[in-house]
This record gives structure tokens, sequence and C-alpha cells, in this order.
């Protein structure tokens, strides 16, 4: 069982589009795990993607208008929190760099990045939460995602939360901080150098003898999955929060093989 905190707060849930997408069972775990700890939480209705991929194309303009759509959604909560160390980096590290010729919105922007947190640093370091009672019966292996890693800082939190799961054994990759080969529109733009990343990342998590991969970037687990898939390799593959949320059997989880037609 969670600890709430003494103060309840209201923090609003950015979802980001591939757990919008491909695993809203992450945004129902998310909002529960805030919610245990005396959070009130809301999903704004107008929200959209962050503008990641228009910021990483080179298209400043649409990605301006994007992020005045999320600041604009985004105002008048105490936290944003996001489930996802990509998206939580573009608000809180480049939407003030968007708007530097803009004084007005650059202060907006860097009030949202003030009250933005990637989910785990949240949950670890803001909220202080205690998981003892979470339980998941497995050996699991974490990657930390680029974004999460080196942008906002993520890399103890996760480990000592999932230290603290009842039935969890932790074992850690050779390198589990080299990058996947996602990168977003990397993986597009240079196929050949992206799959010979994740070939290499997936070597390093079958040596670990893992039955579960964890992260907290639902992009690097799409790509991981789909690269143990295709290997052959039955290894589970869940974003963090559906681990310390308890929501791990009400999906299949990513990579998962599935049954013959």
């Amino acid at each position: 069982m969670l600890s709430p905190m003494a103060e309840p707060r209201r923090v609003a849930l950015f979802v980001t589009c591939l757990v919008d997408l491909f695993r809203p069972t992450v945004g129902f775990a998310a909002a529960k795990l805030l919610e245990q700890a005396g959070c009130t939480v809301s999903v704004p209705e107008h929200q959209t993607c962050c503008g990641q991929p228009a910021y990483n194309s080179g298209d400043r303009n649409d990605a301006k208008a994007i992020a005045r759509q999320v600041i604009a959604a985004f105002s008048g909560y105490d936290y944003v929190v996001v489930p996802s160390g990509s998206c939580g980096g573009m608000i809180k590290i480049h939407y003030p760099t968007l708007f530097a010729d803009d004084p007005a919105m650059a202060e907006k922007a860097k009030d949202l990045a003030a009250r933005t947190f990637e989910l785990v640093a949240f949950l670890a370091d803001v909220l202080k939460v205690d998981v003892s009672g979470v339980a998941y019966d497995g050996v699991a292996t974490y990657h930390d995602a680029c974004s999460g890693l080196r942008e906002l800082g993520v890399k103890e939190q996760p480990r000592r939360l999932l230290r603290d799961v009842a039935g969890l054994t932790l074992k850690e990759m050779a390198t589990p901080e080299v990058c996947c080969g996602f990168g977003g529109t990397f993986c597009v733009k240079y196929p050949e150098i992206s799959d010979k990343m994740v070939s290499d990342k997936a070597a390093d998590i079958v040596a670990t003898g893992a039955d579960t991969l964890l992260c907290g970037d639902m992009g690097c687990l799409l790509n991981m999955a789909g690269k143990l898939s295709r290997l052959g390799k039955e290894i589970r593959v869940r974003h963090v929060a559906e681990v310390l949320a308890g929501l791990t059997g009400e999906t299949q989880p990513l990579g998962a093989a599935r049954e013959p037609r």
C-alpha cells in the first residue's frame, strides 16, 4: 500500500501519445499510484502531443504552437506528472528554450517546467512513497531511457522503489544506460543503425536471465519489445508504473508471444 502524502496536491497527468495509443494501462497505473499517495488527479481534456516529434525534426513553428496549447491546458495545477522521461524532458527542458525570443511565453514555459516531473521521480523524490505491500513475482532488469536519465536525472529512483516490491528480484544489465536505438525519429531516419543498437540491447537483456524488462518510457519499451519478440524471446515487457501499481495482469505484456492462429 502506498503511503499517502500529508498534504494533498492537485496533480495533472500528462498521458503521452504512446501511452494513449498503445498502452492505456500505463496511464491508469500512473493515476492509481498518484491517488494512492494522496493526490487529486486530473487528466486535462485538451492535452495533446508534447510536440517532441516536430521539435526533433527542426520544425520550431509547429513545436511552439503545440507547446502553447499544452501550457494553457496544464495551467493552474500544483504539479504536472508524466510517465515518460522523453515527454517530461521536452516540457521541462526544451519548452523554455523554444520561447527565448518571447519573454511572456518564456515565463509561462518556465512556470510549467518548474511544476513538471517524471512519474517515478515524483513518486520517489517528491511524494517519498512507500511501496511495501506491492508484489510482483519475477526477475526483472531495468533499462535507463536516454531522456529520463540524461535530461531529468532518473536513475536511482525506480531502482529504489523496485527493491521494495515483494517477490521481485532486480538484475542489472551490463550496460543499462546504453541507448536502445529508438530515439523517436532516429529509428526512422537511420533504421540500420537503430536495428544494430536494439539488437545489442536485446542481447544484454537476455544475458541477465530476467523474465521481465522494465523501463519508464513507452518508446523504448515498444522498440525493445518488438526486437525481443522477433527474436522469439518470451520476456515480459512492462512500464515500471504497471508493476508499482499492481496492474500487470490486465493486459498482455508488450512483446509477449501470441497464440498461434
